[in-house]
């Protein structure tokens, strides 16, 4: 029978998959111990990540902090282990592709354990002072707008001055008998008067409001700077944001106090009850005619009346429908919701802290490679045609171990004088493939 075709051979991938198992055997010898410096430095920031989130600071805080860190630690170093031994010796698309989703899967399961801690760790205590310096640019818009909104309604003084004006000299030409033709101060004038001295008398009140509005807002901005100081105060946050949430108290009662000292309002009700709030007097015209002068002006008044009070009601709702201030509440948090609050001010330290704990995938990925790329070299090849010589060399010596072993068994059985036993030397072992048959001559 014509011996079988040899294999066909290709001795520049065999060689190339020979290099590359030797670089991984090297590589092994270390990669366990990085793969554990990872896990441990990702513990470390996690044990400070929940460190931040524990109220109390006694030493069942401790423990519990320590105990998840650690689990922590050797949850990704077993899982990465797991995926860097499995992964690559996977032979089939379909097997890789499943191993690959479990890879994902857990990526997203440590980082919803571990990264967000992480940053939080590397990068909570300026999330925080990002928090602070937000809220105080909330109050200081908040402020200025109720200032601003106060400061206009402060500006219908004159509108309320103008239409007091002109009422006073209407009633001066009623005095002078220039309006209803009857000279003194007799119905007509009255009722000029009565709104005048209304007017008068909210012009003072608006007035008085100029002082406190003016007070308030000086106060609110020493608060404010207050404010910013702790933000870039050194320290520990924690107890900065204490003093800080007092000082924001005192500030939201200040913008509260400006937005009640706004006078629109007021003038809104005033010009409401300008003309519909008339003590028409008696007529006091001696005659038929004069009472009759005397109704016909002050009709005329009260149609000036509905007129001054209409354009004073304008200007008042024009105040009234600016946006009034938005409602500002400091809210103290922890660092690690501050730093997924403002996670995109921070991309930096998220980048890191995720990485830290997915950076092993790469390796996965890395070896799965390389276990290919050997695979390939070695192509059909039996294991008896990919043997080193030192593997040789191995295998010799230990059938001539064995081979030892056998002759002392046969001794010792020819010396009990029993029938001695078939032996199992080099000679009855099939010689490997490719290699010459041993002659027993």
């Amino acid at each position: 029978m014509p011996d079988q075709a040899p294999r066909s051979r290709d001795p520049h991938g065999l060689s190339h998959a020979r290099e590359l198992q030797g670089h991984l055997s090297w590589l092994d010898s270390f990669s366990g111990a990085a793969l554990a410096v990872l896990a441990t430095a990702s513990g470390i920031y996690t044990y400070l990540g929940v460190s931040s989130l524990l109220d109390d600071t006694g030493a069942l805080s401790f423990f519990a902090a320590s105990a998840y860190s650690i689990a922590v630690s050797v949850g990704i170093f077993v899982f990465w282990s797991y995926l860097m031994r499995l992964l690559p010796a996977m032979r089939t698309a379909g097997a890789k592709l499943k191993l690959m989703g479990a890879m994902a899967l857990g990526s997203v399961a440590i980082i919803a354990m571990s990264s967000w801690l992480n940053a939080a760790a590397l990068a909570g205590a300026a999330a925080v002072e990002q928090h602070l310096a937000r809220t105080v640019q909330d109050y200081q818009q908040a402020l200025e707008q109720a200032h601003d909104t106060a400061v206009s309604a402060q500006a219908l003084q004159r509108d309320v001055a103008r239409v007091r004006q002109s009422f006073e000299d209407l009633s001066e030409q009623e005095a002078a008998g220039d309006l209803s033709g009857l000279a003194g101060r007799g119905a007509v004038f009255r009722v000029l008067r009565q709104k005048a001295e209304e007017l008068a008398a909210l012009e003072t009140q608006i007035a008085t409001q100029s002082d406190l509005i003016e007070s308030a807002f000086d106060e609110g901005n020493v608060i404010l700077s207050r404010m910013r100081a702790l933000i870039v105060e050194p320290g520990a946050v924690e107890a900065r944001s204490v003093a800080f949430s007092e000082d924001a108290v005192r500030l939201a009662g200040l913008v509260t106090t400006l937005r009640q000292l706004s006078v629109a309002p007021l003038v809104d009700r005033a010009a409401e009850d300008l003309s519909a709030s008339v003590v028409l007097p008696e007529l006091d015209a001696t005659g038929a005619a004069g009472q009759d002068a005397q109704a016909s002006t002050i009709s005329s008044v009260l149609q000036v009346l509905a007129l001054r009070a209409e354009s004073l009601e304008d200007a008042a709702e024009q105040v009234l429908a600016r946006p009034a201030p938005s409602e500002v509440i400091y809210t103290p948090i922890s660092s690690a919701d501050a730093v997924i609050l403002y996670a995109r001010n921070f991309v930096p330290s998220w980048a890191g802290a995720i990485a830290i704990d997915l950076l092993p995938g790469v390796l996965v990925l890395i070896l799965m490679v390389t276990q290919g790329a050997i695979r390939a070299g070695r192509g059909d090849l039996p294991a008896e045609d990919t043997l080193t010589l030192a593997e040789l060399r191995a295998a010799l010596h230990a059938m001539r171990e064995m081979e030892a072993l056998d002759r002392a068994d046969q001794v010792q059985i020819e010396a009990a004088g029993q029938p001695p036993r078939p032996r199992n030397t080099a000679e009855n072992i099939s010689p490997l493939p490719g290699a010459p048959a041993r002659s027993n001559d």
